[in-house]
């Protein structure tokens, strides 16, 4: 063996050194969001609407039905959350507008057959 000497080092262009980060220094914002990965995710907000849709289906179901409709509008323009709130509030309050609908027609027609009698003593 021989002592060949070493290969030349490859000639790259000059890159500039980069200085020490100062450890006593504000942080930085980082371009990529929160610089802490365990940090929560935002929250998307829920339409209030939505909400006031189902819980007024189970009080006043025509307030449910208008409500509903509201929020259906808004969460399509806005993006917010609260769609299936909001579908919920509307087939319970459509649900409850039949049924009330079918209670007044029976209670009627009950008071109507009250004073009909068959029984005749002629």
């Amino acid at each position: 063996m021989t002592d060949a000497p070493p290969p030349p080092a490859p000639d790259y262009p000059h890159q500039p050194a980069q200085a020490a980060p100062n450890p006593y220094a504000a942080p930085t914002a980082t371009p990529y969001g929160s610089a802490n990965p365990y940090a929560p995710a935002p929250q998307q907000k829920t339409n209030t609407l939505a909400i006031v849709s189902l819980v007024l289906a189970f009080v006043v179901s025509l307030g449910a039905v208008i409500c509903g409709h509201i929020a259906l509008s808004q969460i399509k323009k806005t993006g917010e959350q609260g769609r299936g709130l909001a579908i919920a509030g509307l087939v319970l309050g459509y649900i409850g507008l039949v049924a009330g609908l079918i209670w007044i027609i029976a209670v009627i027609a009950l008071f109507a057959t009250a004073g009909v009698t068959s029984y005749s003593t002629y």
